[in-house]
């Protein structure tokens, strides 16, 4: 049994309703602080968990943005199929638009915003003292905040609830970044430490330092001007990000013990020592991971019959195999002996797709369709346009439907990332959903970001270099470690292997200067993929409808 005692029982308990816009009113049916430490709970679930639908989203959420505007993920159709109207080709091509729904959690993210600040205004006690429970409230809200600067650039700071008549403004990202930084510090020493059951999934100490490293490394990014930022200007905090991760390590409460690909099983949990700051999913509950069906190949779910298929038990739901990895990033897993490449669909020497067995590991057996033996092909080839005469149109503009064709051909183009490999039996009971927990924040980011911060410029702390906190991340993957210290190229390569498919992929390209780097065919279909506006999302046309007073994102 899984994270399930979590978030049961908390919606039963107390309902609190999200607001998809800044215009509705919003003010609190609470008018007295509820004591009782359950009903403090119950307030609470709802805000720490209103990201969950839309974190993972790889067809409309957080992390399929990130890892296809990141370079790291290709989405393709299948000559009409999952294309959809198009949003996850132009986010794929930079080419987002405000109406796209990769976009719309905005408003989902805004909503959770909402409900901190209700449960807060209930949880005022009189006596200016923070509880507990409203110190996690307001971690979360500040990472809510944090994820909508991260990807929209100005926001609002949403620190109270706003009456029905008063103006809500958007803020300067610097001033939001520093907001964040305040409220994470005030709260910091009422945090809980632990790590236990009950705290899985929420805001502890480690979270927010975590969320303050990140800053930290950011710093230049978040506080200067987005458009015209360069990976050689100077970070005034630096050391600060090496503090922040020098207190998670040590806490002594983080490690590496854990297998690379056991740790993002459907089985995984809070017991996973490298899990800081996790989001929960139990397919039951069908509350928002639907990694396994667009990570499975087109057809993974039988051999085109009534067999097995990729996992050695048919699978009742179809799957959709529509998000491919890059070309260019796929260069990346060539490591001999790293445990990362087990997390790939055929990246086999011959490309041959194998079954998976009950233990989620690759078996001997091959899969077949419909007698076909399946071979993967690192490379993306789209299907050829031609003119009124028949001639072929070369890459360009026109082929921004990433069309890779409806057949077997199609299927197979370019390798496909099994990290948070299904569970058969669930994807056939619960809709498709996952079980697997996707983690926010890992104790390997901080290491990497500590030896990230020391090739910067930082002061190396407890006796950590680059090359001794890099070489931990090697050795635990078992990879080849290296003989000097790392360069940053070395640093960002590491982190698309250890972090693809958790969301970073952008937010790295952009801190290391290469957000508008040419990779596959990108720039050839979409001319302006090198335009630095596309740093920043466009504002979701539904809150620009809202919010008559704020102006777009430039670019859009």
């Amino acid at each position: 049994m899984k994270n399930k005692y979590l978030i049961l029982g908390a919606a039963a308990l107390l309902m609190i309703s999200s607001c998809v816009d800044l215009d509705v009113d919003v003010k609190s049916n609470y008018t007295s602080y509820p004591e009782n430490e359950i009903a403090q709970e119950a307030l609470a679930t709802d805000c720490y968990f209103a990201h969950r639908a839309r974190y993972v989203g790889f067809y409309s959420g957080y992390i399929g943005l990130m890892e296809m505007t990141g370079g790291a993920a290709v989405a393709v159709s299948f000559s009409g199929d999952y294309y959809d109207e198009g949003p996850r080709m132009r986010a794929t091509l930079h080419k987002t638009l405000p109406q796209d729904y990769c976009v719309d959690w905005y408003s989902d993210i805004q909503g959770g915003i909402t409900k901190c600040n209700k449960a807060l205004m209930s949880l005022e006690s009189g006596d200016g003292e923070i509880s507990k429970t409203a110190a996690q409230i307001r971690a979360v809200r500040a990472f809510y905040h944090w994820m909508l600067m991260d990807a929209f650039g100005d926001t609002p700071i949403l620190d109270h609830l706003y009456d029905d008549d008063e103006a809500v403004e958007r803020a300067p990202r610097k001033d939001v970044t520093e907001w964040i930084v305040d409220e994470l510090t005030t709260v910091m020493d009422k945090l809980p430490v632990e790590l236990n059951n009950a705290n899985y999934g929420k805001p502890t100490r480690w979270m927010a330092q975590a969320l303050l490293a990140k800053i930290y490394l950011n710093w230049a990014v978040y506080t200067g001007d987005i458009y015209s930022y360069e990976p050689s200007q100077t970070n005034a905090k630096i050391n600060d990000c090496i503090a922040a991760c020098d207190d998670i390590i040590k806490s002594g409460n983080f490690n590496l013990s854990d297998d690379f690909k056991t740790k993002f099983l459907p089985n995984n949990g809070p017991q996973i020592k490298d899990f800081i700051y996790a989001v929960p999913y139990t397919a039951s509950d069908k509350d928002g991971n639907d990694y396994g069906r667009y990570h499975t190949w087109r057809r993974g779910q039988n051999d085109g019959g009534s067999g097995a298929g990729l996992y050695n038990a048919p699978l009742t739901n179809s799957c959709a195999g529509c998000f491919m990895m890059n070309p260019d990033f796929s260069d990346l897993f060539n490591l001999p002996g790293d445990r990362r490449n087990d997390c790939i669909y055929g990246n086999d020497p011959d490309g041959i797709v194998y079954q998976y067995g009950a233990d989620y590991e690759k078996t001997d057996i091959p899969t077949y369709y419909k007698g076909e033996l399946v071979q993967m092909k690192k490379t993306i080839t789209l299907v050829e346009i031609t003119d009124a005469n028949g001639n072929v149109i070369p890459i360009g503009p026109e082929y921004d439907h990433l069309d890779v064709g409806a057949n077997m051909t199609g299927w197979t183009q370019g390798w496909i990332t099994n990290k948070y490999c299904l569970n058969p039996s669930d994807y056939n009971t619960y809709g498709r959903s996952n079980s697997n927990d996707v983690p926010v924040f890992r104790y390997a980011d901080i290491l990497l970001m500590k030896a990230e911060a020391i090739l910067r410029g930082g002061s190396a702390t407890n006796g950590d270099s680059a090359k001794s906190l890099f070489n931990q991340i090697r050795s635990y993957v078992h990879a080849p470690e290296l003989a000097a210290d790392p360069t940053l190229q070395d640093i960002l390569d590491e982190r698309g292997r250890e972090f693809f498919d958790e969301g970073w992929r952008r937010n790295d390209m952009i801190r290391f200067g290469q957000y508008e780097n040419e990779t596959w065919l990108i720039h050839k279909i979409n001319p302006d993929a090198g335009n630095r506006n596309w740093r920043i999302f466009p504002i979701p046309t539904g809150v620009m409808n809202s919010n008559t007073n704020w102006k777009q994102n430039p670019g859009y």
